[in-house]
């Protein structure tokens, strides 16, 4: 399993998460607003990790649950799975392209909640592989 902690949340705290989930609405055309059940209880779930060191699996697992509380009237899944993938693009560097692929499509996936065993299992071992150290 994939152990390299860092703290990926924190290049985006809950503005930028804001603004991301804006951008998305206003490319659509819809509301954006906070929810009155769900954006408290994903900000303080998003600050409380967004300094923790994490994998970069409970990293994504986070954005699984921000997506779930539903913060935003739209676009929830779309914005938590923006974020995602871009902890995979940190760690691109040293990964094919075909490979960096399907990891963000699979981070993608898991923060939606559509993404299969299979599929989280196929990441744990593509990042276990990108974080075994070098002999």
């Amino acid at each position: 399993m994939a152990r390299l902690t860092k703290r990926w949340l924190a290049p985006f705290d809950w503005e930028l998460v804001t603004e991301i989930n804006r951008g998305l609405c206003q490319q659509k055309n819809a509301l954006h607003k906070p929810t009155s059940d769900g954006h408290a209880p994903a900000k303080n779930l998003w600050q409380k990790n967004q300094s923790e060191e994490l994998t970069l699996t409970e990293a994504i697992d986070v954005c699984l649950k921000c997506h779930k509380l539903a913060p935003f009237c739209f676009y929830n899944g779309n914005t938590f799975a923006a974020i995602a993938r871009d902890f995979i693009m940190e760690v691109s560097k040293d990964i094919p392209p075909d490979k960096v692929h399907i990891l963000r499509s699979i981070a993608g996936h898991i923060v939606a909640g559509t993404a299969t065993d299979v599929e989280r299992r196929q990441l744990e071992e593509m990042l276990s592989e990108v974080f075994q150290p070098k002999r």
